[in-house]
């Protein structure tokens, strides 16, 4: 299985990214878990590139070739091998969030987007966790990490807002791969709901 985890910054995905895996090898299954971007040596330097700085060092444009090239790079070196042994793969972030960031809410790119993941990417995740989440306290949640790489989140309330509602239509446009989470409820919770959808999905 390919899992996927999405949602706008400060969602609380990558705590339940971590959370499934575990619960998963604690029932005996091989699970790798990642993140985008970064998954490799080389996709990690380039989320260096990304996700530090001003927020104006990229436009839309270069950073959906940025990422596009660091995801080829997880796929080649990580993710396919993995999926290739029959391992479990779990990664905080995917394609549908450069759908998002730069397809949708950095500039009108998602045909762009699609046609490149389709000739360099060429897979989706069997299933994507949509953590939901109020955007005022996703971004509070965010930013109150303190950390290094705060690029889009220095972009502010209204970018989170157009995320949050564009990631609700991605759901609503894949339903076959989409699980739509309330993350506004306590981790425990979620993490329930989340273990739930993923063993009913691989039964």
């Amino acid at each position: 299985m390919f899992i996927s985890f999405e949602g706008i910054d400060g969602s609380g995905k990558s705590t339940q990214a971590k959370r499934l895996a575990q619960a998963l090898r604690e029932s005996g299954r091989d699970v790798v878990l990642t993140r985008e971007p970064g998954g490799s040596t080389g996709a990690e330097e380039i989320r260096a590139l990304v996700l530090q700085g001003d927020p104006d060092r990229w436009s839309a444009e270069t950073e959906l070739l940025l990422f596009t090239a660091a995801r080829r790079d997880h796929m080649e070196r990580l993710i396919a091998p993995a999926l290739t042994a029959g391992k479990w793969v779990i990664c905080d972030r995917f394609a549908d969030s450069t759908r998002m960031y730069q397809g949708l809410s950095r500039g009108d790119l998602r045909g762009h987007v699609d046609k490149l993941h389709q000739m360099m990417i060429g897979r989706e995740p069997d299933l994507t966790f949509l953590i939901d989440i109020d955007p005022t306290v996703g971004l509070s949640r965010a930013k109150a990490r303190n950390g290094t790489e705060e690029r889009f989140e220095d972009f502010g309330l209204e970018l989170q807002k157009k995320m949050r509602a564009g990631f609700l239509a991605l759901a609503a446009q894949f339903p076959e791969r989409f699980r739509l989470i309330d993350g506004a409820r306590d981790a425990d919770a979620v993490a329930a709901d989340v273990l739930h959808h993923a063993l009913q999905a691989c039964a």
